[in-house]
């Protein structure tokens, strides 16, 4: 396991660590970073998804999570503090690819070429590491970009494989489409199925069957991605974000946040931008 640590917090910033054969990770709660785990061999379950070797997992902040099998690879894990998948949204593109997808699941299998690439660059973060260095934090930084930047290309490649049948691509679309226009005020699903024409029962098992997610979790999963976007790239008020994401009641907000992400917003912006917490 190689580890930096950040000298303005002294908390882990960046780290990078071997999964051994027949490693079992145990569930694991939300912290305050990003993780992406690259499975060189075994095969096992994230949620309701299964996963075999040769595949990236990435987990998003403070996303609780249990893989269940024996696996072998390797797990890295770094804070926003170190590097700020908002910030370099432009240059990197991981946002809303790798994180912060809510239509997609959050693993990618991975072509043997493809896996062999991402660990070539692993190995290079490993030296790294493996020795202090003039200007390690930014070389380390750099790295983990170029990692990022491979790893988005790949699932780009892979986006939209499955193609629904008949009108469905349609109403997809025009779901996804209704839900960034209007999740900041609309949070019922039966508001998106009444727009779409189409009985609550029977969107919400189109959202089951290609999203993986009722729709009522589809619109938190949105709501929830702009409120933590906002409690770090901001410094507006609480009460400010829950009333311009259709929240009239800051502390109903609040019990809201905590549900999805098990800490409160305040708890949340505080273990990010002052580096606070685990």
């Amino acid at each position: 396991m190689y580890t930096l640590v950040s000298s303005r917090t002294g908390n882990m910033a960046f780290r990078v660590s071997r999964l051994e054969e027949g490693a079992l990770l145990q569930e694991q709660k939300g912290y305050n970073y990003y993780s992406i785990l690259l499975v060189t061999k075994g095969s096992g379950q994230l949620y309701e998804y299964t996963f075999q070797e040769n595949t990236l997992l990435a987990l998003g902040l403070y996303q609780p999570f249990q893989v269940k099998g024996d696996i072998e690879g390797v797990l890295i894990n770094f804070h926003p503090d170190f590097f700020c998948i908002y910030q370099h949204e432009e240059e990197v593109a991981c946002n809303g690819v790798l994180f912060n997808n809510i239509y997609a699941p959050p693993l990618m299998q991975l072509q043997v070429d493809e896996m062999a690439s991402l660990m070539n660059i692993v190995r290079q973060i490993e030296q790294e590491m493996s020795r202090p260095a003039l200007a390690q934090y930014e070389v380390v930084m750099a790295f983990l970009k170029i990692f990022l930047i491979n790893a988005s290309r790949m699932k780009l490649e892979r986006q939209e494989v499955v193609v629904p049948v008949g009108n469905e691509p349609f109403i997809l679309q025009s779901l996804k489409d209704a839900i960034e226009q209007y999740y900041r005020r609309e949070h019922s699903p039966g508001y998106y199925a009444g727009l779409l024409n189409i009985t609550p029962k029977a969107l919400n098992k189109l959202s089951k069957t290609h999203f993986n997610r009722t729709l009522g979790h589809l619109i938190a999963e949105r709501i929830m991605t702009e409120a933590k976007r906002e409690l770090y790239m901001t410094a507006k008020p609480v009460k400010r974000i829950a009333f311009e994401l259709g929240f009239n009641d800051e502390f109903y907000f609040s019990r809201f946040f905590k549900n999805n992400a098990e800490v409160s917003p305040l708890v949340y912006r505080e273990t990010l931008v002052y580096g606070t917490g685990q």
